[in-house]
Order: structure tokens, then C-alpha cells, then sequence
């Protein structure tokens, strides 16, 4: 069954696209996909198909016919007879299309500038990776009934213009990219929150790693470009070494640097080089610099939290957000002392009910020896549902302040 799980997650960004460039309807070509997705488990394991994309399309299609129909009736209307459904092949994989992903194509698609700009990379990540909308919330920091009604927005906003579900042309290309971009970070940030890859976002590390690289080759003239492609290769270098024998999470400053992944570190350091020669720094070079201050650790054994520190604040100049300063108060700590991260750590706000802010709230206070401090932060980070790994290091360090 996991295998077929595997077979419709995969198939979903073409069947969708295919859908939606035919029904001109997001919301019907997810819930009709949904409908034929539902039915493949039921009849998959008693006949799997040879081509999983072609029968998804075929199920879902037929599906939404039928209840286009049923309105119609409904509606006294009279339904004009559907032309034959084209493959997924012959909608969205001819030979000559500029994007050669069907991924990357409809997260092209969908970050098409008559949206807002904080919709876009919102509505792509649930049409393309599948994100509920809590998850889409914590993502982008704001409230469920906020993100519920952004998506909804959109939604409508396509359906009203009229926008077309169709590859834009390659001079279109940077009026999305920011959005591509944007949706891009925000899935690997998902899979990097998850150091076992347990969770419903662990395709999202090997995916990102994939696309980041294909779109550094299809743009190879756009700093930010390298910039995350560098960045997702620094970081996924460290994976390896991200779990202990137990299946903890390990935190970066303790990791066995021999299982680091060289290659990717080398691969990294070119693509930011490359980046850095256009002279025009943005936030993904910078964060991608920070990656590879920690990568660094590997040549010189020490991590210059520091010079990381430093690198966190030109980010909060350019790109302010919560995350970058909870993540700038964990390093100032590192440099300066616990007190000194807990000092900037109190100056964030509204991130109470982010896991890694009380997981850096727990760390610090304990480094500064305020145990019944940390303690409430342990709690409150566990009981914000961590993955298996961040839990099981966030019990092992809320035991180290027992007596």
C-alpha cells in the first residue's frame, strides 16, 4: 500500500496540472483528484496499473465530468459533449516545453503574478506538494483562518481573470521567480524541520535537493538561483549525520563531521561562488552562507558562531522575520554567552507557539543555568508536537535537568 501512496504523491503535480488547465478550476482538479486517489488504493492492490499518472487522470477526469453534469442538470443547463481527454503525456511532457519538470512547470503555473504576492508560493505549495492549510500556516506564520482565506482568495482570483494554467513564456519567467523561489524554501524548510525524514515531508529534502539543482542549470545568470540551490546542498550534506544511534536528532555543533557528505559541500561552495560573482547578495546567498559557516566546521573543527552571528544580522536587514531572529538570538548565544541569547531571544514576539523558538528558549536557559526556566520550555516545545527525532532529543535534554 505504501508503495502505492508513493505512486499517486508522485504522479500528483501532472495529473493536477493536466486537470487544471482543462477544467479551469483549482479547486475542482484537486477534489476530483482526491476522488480518483481515494479509488486507486481501493482498486491498485488487486491491479496495479502500468502507468499510475495515466489512470489517476482518466478517474479524476471522468469524475469531474460527472459532477459538472450533475450541475448541470441541477442547474437546467445543457453540458457540451467533452472532447477526448488528452495524456498526461501530451498535456503537460511534450519534448519541446523550456521547463523539462512537470514539477517545476506547475509551480511555474501557479506563481502567475495576477496573484498577491503572499498567496503565490501559498497556493503552489497546496496545489503542488499537497500542505494542508495548518501547515501551510505555521509555515508562513499566521493564523489558520488567515491562510484558509488567502488560498480561497486566490482561488477565486484565478476563476474570475480567467488566468491560464499554462507554462509561461521564458521572459515571463522573472516576474515568478521570487514566488518559485519562495515555494521552493518553504517546502525543503519542511523536510529540514524533520532530521529522521519521518514525516509527510520527507520527499520534499530529495525533491528540492533536485529541482534547486535543475533550476540553477535553467537560470544559471540568477544569483538567488545559486544562492538556494548552494543552500539546500550545504544543508543536505549534513543529513547523514543529523541522528544518533538512538534516532535522536543531533544538533549541528555535535555532529560526526566524517558522515558529511562531501560532494554536496563541494557542489555547494561552487554553486555560492558562482552566485557571489554577479555581486548582488540577496537573502539565499546569505542563508546559504550560514550553511556553509557550519560546513566549515569540517576543515577547521570549530563553528564560528560568530562570523554566523554576523551573517544573521545582515538576513535581518534585508529579509526581517521571526525565524531569523530566534535563529540570530541561538547564535549570539553560541558567540556570546547564554545570557546574551536569552536577551535576544526576549526581544521576539509572537512566536510563542513555534517549536523551534521554546526549543531555543529551553536550550539557552539551561546554558545559563535557569533550569526551572527551561523546563517550562521543554515542556511547551513537546507539547507542540515535535517530529520522532526533535522529541526524542528534547526529552533526552529535558532529563538532563534533573537533579
Amino acid at each position: 500500500m505504501k508503495r502505492f501512496g508513493e505512486a499517486i504523491a508522485a504522479a500528483r503535480p501532472r495529473v493536477v496540472a493536466a486537470l487544471a488547465a482543462r477544467l479551469r478550476d483549482l479547486d475542482q482538479a484537486e477534489d476530483a483528484f482526491a476522488e480518483a486517489s481515494a479509488t486507486a488504493l481501493v482498486a491498485w492492490p488487486s491491479a496495479a496499473p502500468r502507468d499510475p499518472a495515466a489512470w489517476l487522470w482518466r478517474a479524476a477526469l471522468r469524475r469531474a465530468i460527472d459532477a459538472r453534469r450533475r450541475a448541470a442538470v441541477r442547474d437546467r443547463a445543457v453540458l457540451d459533449t467533452p472532447a477526448p481527454p488528452p495524456t498526461p503525456e501530451e498535456a503537460l511532457m511534450a519534448a519541446d516545453e523550456p521547463i523539462p519538470d512537470e514539477r517545476l512547470r506547475l509551480i511555474f503555473v501557479c506563481c502567475h503574478p495576477a496573484l498577491a504576492p503572499e498567496s503565490r508560493a501559498a497556493l503552489t505549495l497546496k496545489v503542488v506538494c499537497g500542505l494542508s492549510t495548518p501547515r501551510l500556516a505555521r509555515a508562513f506564520f499566521v493564523a489558520e483562518p488567515a491562510m484558509l482565506q488567502r488560498i480561497t482568495r486566490a482561488k477565486k482570483k484565478i476563476a474570475a481573470a480567467g488566468v491560464p494554467f499554462e507554462v509561461p513564456d521564458r521572459q515571463a519567467w522573472p516576474e515568478r521567480l521570487e514566488a518559485v523561489l519562495t515555494t521552493l524554501e518553504v517546502a525543503y524548510a519542511q523536510a529540514y524541520e524533520d532530521a529522521a525524514l519521518a514525516g509527510e515531508s520527507a520527499p520534499f529534502a530529495a525533491e528540492v535537493l533536485r529541482l534547486s539543482g535543475l533550476l540553477a542549470e535553467l537560470m544559471p545568470e540568477e544569483p538567488e538561483v545559486l544562492g538556494l540551490a548552494a543552500l539546500v546542498r550545504f544543508a543536505e550534506a549534513r543529513r547523514p549525520a543529523r541522528l544518533d544511534e538512538a534516532g535522536a536528532m543531533v544538533p549541528p555543533g555535535e555532529q560526526d563531521m566524517a558522515l558529511w557528505r562531501r560532494d554536496l559541500i563541494g557542489e555547494g561552495a561552487s554553486l555560492l561562488d558562482r552566485a557571489a560573482a554577479f555581486g548582488a547578495s540577496g537573502p539565499r546567498q546569505i542563508l546559504a552562507a550560514i550553511h556553509a559557516a557550519h560546513c566549515a566546521r569540517a576543515e577547521t573543527g570549530i563553528t564560528p558562531w560568530a562570523d554566523i552571528a554576523a551573517l544573521y544580522d545582515v538576513l535581518a536587514a534585508i529579509r526581517p522575520h521571526a525565524a531569523t531572529a530566534v535563529n540570530r538570538a541561538v547564535a549570539v548565544g553560541e558567540a556570546h554567552g547564554a545570557e546574551a541569547g536569552l536577551a535576544e531571544l526576549a526581544r521576539v514576539e509572537g512566536v510563542e507557539d513555534w517549536l523551534p523558538y521554546q526549543a531555543a528558549l529551553a536550550g539557552l536557559s539551561a546554558r545559563a543555568g535557569r533550569k526551572a526556566a527551561a523546563d517550562r520550555a521543554y515542556a511547551a516545545a513537546l507539547a507542540l508536537d515535535p517530529a520522532p527525532a526533535e522529541r526524542l532529543y528534547l526529552e533526552t535534554c529535558r532529563r538532563r535537568l534533573e537533579p
